[in-house]
């Protein structure tokens, strides 16, 4: 597992606070935990943080939800540099780009649509594009192997992806019109994409 460090002091900003909303969001979930457990809700709120940041935690975010939960600062520090589901550095306004690029999706063609990342967004995981709507990274398996090959954008995957269809959703994030999740050659969730082949009714 690579090393993972917070963005440098320059890209810090000095601040952060909650919304109204996701001040009141928050504290609804710590109230879901016994006294005591409040460090049960770190995850979500810091995942709530994230949202608000424009897709990245701040060592201000990270602050802020520990003293919100009563915790070391080391603690939620071990938290967010831990989980690959919090990004550390500013990413892409409009959608960073999750390529799964495990064995199924290796297999399937992921290395084509990494390969579009690279012409598209960035030579390199973890850069902005040129005009810092887009950013991708490799990640390990995100758990839609039998629709490989996958991305994950902010929540939502992806799936059953080439090169073609893989650039109309780039195109879709990048008009403001994210096309709709889940397989993008017209198959519903995992079922065959001829229909069903067996357990069928004998005529």
């Amino acid at each position: 597992m690579s090393v993972r460090r917070l963005a440098p002091k320059e890209l810090q900003p000095e601040s952060f606070a909650f919304t109204e909303e996701n001040l009141a969001w928050a504290k609804r979930e710590i109230t879901k935990y016994p006294p005591g457990r409040q460090a049960s809700a770190a995850i979500a709120i810091l995942w709530r943080a994230q949202e608000q940041n424009e897709g990245w935690v701040s060592e201000a975010a990270i602050r802020t939800v520990a003293d919100m939960l009563d915790m070391p600062y080391i603690r939620m520090l071990e938290i967010a540099t831990f989980y690959t589901m919090f990004q550390l550095q500013p990413v892409g306004k409009k959608a960073h780009v999750q390529v799964c690029g495990t064995t199924p999706c290796r297999l399937r063609g992921a290395g084509d649509i990494i390969e579009v990342c690279q012409s598209r967004i960035h030579h390199e995981p973890f850069h902005l594009s040129k005009d810092g709507n887009f950013s991708w990274e490799e990640v390990e398996c995100l758990g839609a192997c039998v629709n490989a090959p996958m991305v994950m954008i902010w929540k939502d995957t992806y799936e059953d992806l080439t090169k073609e269809s893989f650039g109309k959703v780039l195109d879709g994030f990048a008009s403001g019109n994210p096309p709709k999740p889940g397989p993008q050659n017209g198959r519903q969730f995992s079922a065959p994409i001829t229909g069903p082949t067996t357990l069928k009714e004998t005529t």
